[in-house]
């Protein structure tokens, strides 16, 4: 019998989804960490329940943080609860957290979570990407650009 990730109904594990980030910032390289988590958070994230729109990653005191997720509280766990938005440690190697510190401040990048799932072991995982922050006139520059590509598929499929 395999251990299947109950978060609503989806067979690829998915909790949450950032769509604002591919918006709002150019991702360049992405990672996929871990996440430190106690007993409640990783019930509630199974319920599928997670929020991280408004959530980034930081370096601070020689390791990798997120901060501002939104895990709501587990019910079941009544007084052994978590804190819905603490900040959580994000496990990555030393080569990797060094990589991501030294594009944060040479290059003025961010990190930007892009994806929090079960991986196939039932394992809860964050994929982040180190992205730079997109001007206005580049939104709607990208906006046309994928409104184009639909019409095109669209036009190419009836013709």
């Amino acid at each position: 019998m395999s251990k299947t990730p109950q978060t609503k109904g989806r067979g690829d594990g998915l909790v949450a989804e950032n769509r604002r980030s591919r918006r709002e910032y150019s991702v360049e390289d992405t990672l996929e960490a871990g996440i430190m988590l106690v007993g409640s958070e990783v019930k509630s994230l199974r319920q599928g329940k997670a929020n991280i729109a408004e959530s980034y990653a930081s370096v601070e005191d020689g390791g990798l943080y997120l901060i501002n997720c939104d895990i709501p509280i587990y019910n079941a766990a009544n007084r052994f609860n978590h804190e819905p938005k603490r900040k959580r440690k994000l496990l990555v190697s030393k080569r990797e957290l060094a990589k991501l510190s030294q594009e944060v401040e040479r290059a003025g990048r961010t990190i930007v979570p892009l994806k929090l799932y079960f991986n196939d072991r039932g394992i809860a995982k964050l994929l982040i990407g180190t992205a730079t922050g997109r001007k206005a006139h580049d939104k709607r520059e990208n906006e046309a650009k994928r409104d184009w590509q639909r019409q095109k598929a669209r036009i190419l499929k009836e013709g």
